[in-house]
């Protein structure tokens, strides 16, 4: 992918605040032979660029002042809450250095798949995205695992799928990550709950009356109040 920059000549906090209301993206260009350069972006280009997957995993082509160079996407600040970027790193690319790149996984196939077509169960994706090693040229845009395969409650690891020539997972202390797994839907679950409730509920003696019909329970009859009398009066002698 390709992008516009242009060199940025001031810098400070009041610097970038002025160039963000002018629609600019304050940036830096770091690595490689040169110097840390300072870059301004057009926001509202930079903004769809960001949407793009590709502009995260792949090699970008920066244009500046006549000239083309490959930079890495390293770093994004986005503003809390409103839909602005505040700042953006690259870093330069040297075609004969390795570097390391986490790139996405993207899945195939698992409708395909005996655990989806015939057990019908829930393919959940364990791992979005894998941290690479290699040399620029060899780095992929994403890495595609094929799920026609995967069984009953079974699961895709690393090892059964076979990276890029050249390529090298960074395994950062996992031996084997799971990629995908095939679970049964909680629907069943549910059911195997309520059939086991309602066995239970069938097992347990009932207290019935006749006809079947739990006999009402008896409540105290409220007493009345006992009527008073009047007072007979006493004649006048």
């Amino acid at each position: 992918m390709k992008f516009v920059a242009f060199e940025r000549a001031k810098q400070g906090t009041g610097a970038s605040r002025r160039l963000r209301i002018s629609g600019k993206t304050p940036g830096i260009v770091y690595g490689g032979e040169g110097q840390p350069m300072l870059i301004e972006l057009d926001h509202n280009a930079l903004w769809h660029a960001l949407k793009k997957e590709a502009f995260h995993s792949t090699v970008l082509e920066m244009e500046m002042a006549g000239a083309t160079s490959k930079v890495l996407l390293r770093d994004v600040q986005y503003h809390p809450f409103r839909q602005l970027v505040q700042h953006i790193d690259f870093q330069r690319v040297d075609a004969r250095t390795r570097l390391t790149m986490k790139v996405p996984v993207h899945f195939k196939n698992e409708a395909e798949s005996d655990a989806v077509k015939l057990e019908h169960n829930l393919v959940n994706h364990v791992t979005t995205e894998l941290e690479l090693n290699c040399l620029p040229t060899d780095l992929p845009e994403f890495i595609e695992v094929d799920l026609s395969g995967l069984k009953k409650n079974g699961t895709v690891t690393l090892k059964d799928i076979k990276l890029p020539r050249g390529v090298k997972w960074v395994s950062r202390g996992k031996l084997n990550p799971v990629l995908a797994s095939a679970v049964a839907p909680a629907a069943e679950e549910v059911d195997e709950a309520t059939e086991g409730a309602a066995t239970a509920d069938a097992a347990a003696p009932a207290a019935t009356g006749k006809g079947g019909k739990a006999p009402a329970a008896k409540t105290p009859a409220a007493k009345t109040p006992a009527a008073k009398t009047p007072a007979a009066k006493t004649a006048k002698k």
